[in-house]
């Protein structure tokens, strides 16, 4: 199943299907038809079953879907702004050192404002 909103995205992760998987598929389908209504709804919280994956899963989906909105004029959802959704810690997307200082300087905004450090095209489909 392809996910059509990123609330579906948190289901099929929460029913035992692979984020990232998920997430991509998301997004091909949202990069075919944008819609602001595959941003709104509020994706159930992750954390509580996956642990620290998940509240990195929960920032995600919050930066997902701000830079989403923002790249295509919609409004920012309001749930992305839960105290839920941001990091306490920063998280990389390598643990290679030799490639953090390439996130920090890299990783767009929205993911930065989560303590997320990610790569400059990292909502890209090839």
């Amino acid at each position: 199943m392809r996910p059509k909103n990123l609330a579906e995205v948190a289901q099929l992760t929460l029913g035992g299907d692979s984020f990232d998987r998920c997430l991509a598929n998301f997004l091909d389908e949202f990069y075919a038809a944008p819609n602001a209504a595959a941003l709104s709804a509020t994706p159930e919280l992750l954390a509580p079953t996956h642990g620290e994956l998940g509240m990195v899963q929960d920032a995600y989906l919050a930066a997902t879907a701000e830079q989403l909105a923002c790249d295509n004029g919609f409004s920012i959802p309001a749930w992305v702004a839960s105290d839920n959704r941001k990091l306490h810690r920063p998280w990389f997307a390598s643990q290679l050192a030799s490639l953090r200082a390439v996130l920090l300087l890299e990783s767009p905004a929205v993911f930065r404002a989560r303590n997320l450090f990610v790569s400059e095209n990292a909502l890209a489909r090839a």
